[in-house]
């Protein structure tokens, strides 16, 4: 599962739902074996092992195997609001559904078998624009749900550099509810500990601030790259954001930070530019392990 990859559409990603972290190892590596050359429907039946969940995150199997139980007890009663649709298209009416129509826990065999919702499903396939991809492998060692919510966002402006939220959305996006309403307690609880999960164990580099609206604390804002091969890299700052284009892309002629020349000069025959883009990334972080 190393190489696994998450689709989702940008409209998932920004979706507002609240899961623990074993329910998002769950769901996310559910995600990763949803066929990109054949369409999905809500009859598919997906299934994940503890042992899996042990070896994809470095866990003990019994501690994996307990809270694969856990997690499955309490993951079809989990909800998600989308606030718009996939792929830009059709009605952006918010619209509260379900994950997972149906959670199987067979307990002999120590794995969970599951279906996503109706609703779910153009959200995860048939993405043709405004989606988000990145690597199983790359959250699979966090050891925070809010961690992996954070690098999804960040990930879906992965071209730009540069990502500005308000509280207010991101508290809605995390549905934090009445918890960390002191700014100093998100910080310290949520933001602190997810930004220090992000630069440990992904390979994007991230760095943040606030700014204020009078003398009130209204918005953060994230820089973020690519780690480098060798050496110190510091934060650049990017002009624009292309928000809704292609996977990754941005106003500066780049995928995933890497430039367009370099990207053409590389492209296998047949090969898309985002895909190019893609194997690119990923030789130069096996470079880099």
């Amino acid at each position: 599962m190393q190489d696994a990859q998450i689709y989702k559409a940008n409209a998932l990603v920004e979706a507002s739902y609240r899961l623990s972290l074993y329910e998002q190892r769950i769901i996310l590596a559910c995600i990763s074996q949803v066929r990109r050359d054949e369409p999905l429907t809500d009859q598919k039946l997906y299934t994940i092992s503890a042992q899996q969940i042990s070896e994809m995150t470095g866990t003990r199997l019994g501690t994996a195997y307990q809270n694969l139980k856990a997690a499955s007890e309490r993951l079809f009663d989990r909800r998600v609001t989308l606030h718009e649709a996939p792929n830009g298209q059709g009605s952006t009416r918010v619209k509260l559904t379900r994950w997972v129509q149906t959670v199987e826990y067979r307990d002999t065999e120590g794995t969970v078998a599951l279906r996503f919702g109706t609703d779910m499903v153009p959200y995860l396939s048939q993405l043709t624009e405004q989606f988000t991809r990145y690597a199983l492998a790359d959250v699979a060692k966090m050891s925070s749900a809010h961690a992996i919510r954070l690098y999804e966002l960040l990930a879906q402006w992965r071209g730009s550099g540069k990502r500005e939220v308000t509280l207010e959305w991101l508290r809605e996006a995390l549905q934090l509810e009445d918890r960390y309403t002191n700014i100093r307690d998100l910080k310290r609880w949520v933001i602190k500990p997810a930004i220090e999960q992000i630069n440990e164990h992904s390979p994007l580099w991230v760095t943040w601030d606030q700014r204020k609206t009078g003398r009130r604390v209204s918005h953060l804002v994230f820089a973020f790259g690519e780690k480098p091969l060798k050496g110190p890299q510091k934060p650049r700052k990017r002009k624009g954001q292309v928000r809704g284009g292609k996977e990754g892309e941005n106003a500066s002629g780049s995928i995933y930070g890497i430039p367009m020349a370099v990207i053409n000069a590389n492209a296998r025959p047949g090969e898309s530019s985002d895909d190019a883009a893609h194997r690119i990334l990923e030789e130069r972080r096996n470079a880099r392990a």
